[in-house]
């Protein structure tokens, strides 16, 4: 069939519109690492999870998944798609809470640690601020000790912590990250690792979680060890690693360009540690559940590596 001329005669463009239910598909399978579990989670039949994804590229005109072992990995279209998907699916989701939360307002006191200040800060605090313009946020970033503290004594609503296994009435585990050593990307001021000499450790003051897990697993390899600074932020604990006054234990959250992860088998392996979030009421306002589900969202949902590093 001709398509019908314009009234300056030319053939009007059709223009590819995106399902955002197949893309929300597309963009979850990918996250969970299994379109299985996309399905389980969606409340779809793997069949029709696989019918959207055939319907997907058509439209797109490419294959978007490879074979990868026993699973499916984006193509190069694919990654494209699944990078303006993700974008796509964020503001929906934004326009959807704006419409519904329009009356929404209040006043929410968050708790953060210094390792997701910076993105939790500007992303989802950006993100509900957007969307619920009349709710007052008041951010407090401070030590994990702290933070429990407040939560408990009534003075903040939400507290994102490490879990350290000291649990509050109303605390949810989210995941947990990996810990690494951490040293100057430049090779020249990263400390020699010898049994002769103690391993230099920059590491906050105590108590830290991190810094009794770097401890504990270089005594329990039998690796000396010396703490040649000690900061109260973690602004000073990455100036004095980038510094070369030695090495420090911290997930890769927030990781400035200028350190880097030290793979080496001359230090221990270290355990993975855990993200929880606490609330002060078991039923919170409408602001600060809503405030919750975009952290959680954003903390479980998404390729947390790229989301939360730093610029």
């Amino acid at each position: 069939m001709d398509k019908k001329e314009t009234s300056n005669g030319t053939c009007p463009v059709s223009k590819l519109t995106f399902d955002l239910d197949v893309m929300r598909t597309f963009v979850t399978g990918i996250e969970l690492g299994s379109f299985a579990k996309a399905a389980d989670r969606l409340g779809r039949s793997t069949s029709a999870v696989s019918a959207q994804l055939k319907k997907l590229e058509e439209q797109v005109g490419s294959p978007i998944l490879r074979k990868s072992g026993r699973g499916l990995l984006p193509t190069a279209a694919g990654e494209t798609l699944l990078a303006y998907g993700r974008r796509l699916l964020e503001l929906n989701d934004e326009a959807a809470a704006a419409v519904r939360g329009v009356d929404l307002e209040g006043w929410i006191r968050l708790g953060i640690p210094e390792d997701f200040g910076e993105r939790i800060l500007t992303d989802v605090l950006g993100r509900f601020a957007r969307a619920h313009p009349r709710v007052r946020i008041e951010a407090k970033i401070a030590r994990n000790a702290t933070l429990l503290e407040l939560i408990t004594g009534g003075q903040l609503d939400l507290a994102l912590t490490w879990d350290g296994g000291i649990a509050t009435p109303h605390s949810e585990y989210l995941r947990s990250f990996a810990m690494h050593w951490i040293g100057p990307a430049d090779p020249q001021l990263q400390p020699v690792y010898s049994r002769d000499e103690p391993l230099p450790l920059v590491a906050f003051e105590a108590p830290c979680l991190m810094r009794g897990c770097a401890t504990s697993a270089l005594d329990h390899a039998h690796i000396p060890w010396r703490l040649s600074f000690t900061s109260p932020s973690l602004s000073g604990i990455w100036a004095a690693v980038a510094a070369g006054l030695g090495i420090t234990v911290r997930t890769a959250v927030g990781l400035p360009t200028h350190l880097c992860i030290i793979d080496t088998p001359a230090l221990p392996d270290l355990p993975t540690l855990g993200l929880s979030l606490h609330r002060l009421e078991a039923e919170p306002d409408m602001a600060v559940q809503r405030l919750r589900e975009i952290i959680v969202e954003t903390l479980t949902e998404k390729d947390v590596g790229l989301v939360l590093k730093a610029a």
